[in-house]
């Protein structure tokens, strides 16, 4: 009596890990063991085992979402009054960003060229997008890929400063870097 009731256990086991393998819904497996508490010793005192560490991965932050990395922190091209020339000391920055864009080819940034708020609206979007191609020529020759950037013109529509002097001018005529936010 006692091997038929084995057997029938056994078939009644295989038969759930069978149904279970079958299954549709797909089961969840646990990223961390929790321990749970240790049983009571004989003496009443819970037995000494080390505690199974919680294991978290993180996924590494993009060097352009860092607000310590120079690729997040320095991400404006400025230029002269009423020029779109990239000037020399730009350099160091857009061998930064083309370096960067040319080892990581699946990223894709906007270049937003900019104005200050002197000149028509027409003048300043034509002269903001003259300003937003310079830059992405100048990426191109660090080995950026045409593919990997957008030139666009936003004009006089996005200040970086909100003055009507030389100061908050010279601050507005540029070309901004924008990388994807995830």
């Amino acid at each position: 009596m006692h091997i038929h009731r084995q057997a029938t256990l056994s078939i009644a086991m295989a038969t759930t890990v069978f149904l279970a393998a079958c299954s549709s819904t797909p089961i969840a497996t646990p990223v961390a063991a929790t321990p749970s508490p240790a049983p009571a010793a004989a003496g009443g005192q819970a037995a000494n085992q080390p505690a199974l560490p919680a294991v978290v991965v993180a996924a590494p932050l993009a060097p352009y979402l860092d607000p310590k990395n120079p690729l997040y922190k320095e991400r404006s091209v400025y230029f002269d009054f009423d020029q779109s020339t990239v000037q020399p000391g730009a350099a160091p920055l857009l061998e930064l960003h083309g370096k960067y864009l040319a080892s990581h080819p699946q990223v894709v940034i906007k270049i937003e060229g900019n104005t200050d708020q002197q000149g028509g609206a027409e003048y300043n979007l034509a002269l903001g997008q003259k300003r937003s191609e310079a830059v992405l020529k100048a990426l191109k020759i660090f080995g950026a890929k045409e593919g990997q950037m957008e030139a666009v013109s936003l004009g006089a529509e996005k200040p970086k400063a909100l003055g009507r002097d030389e100061t908050a001018y010279a601050q507005n005529r540029r070309a901004d870097l924008s990388y994807p936010q995830k």
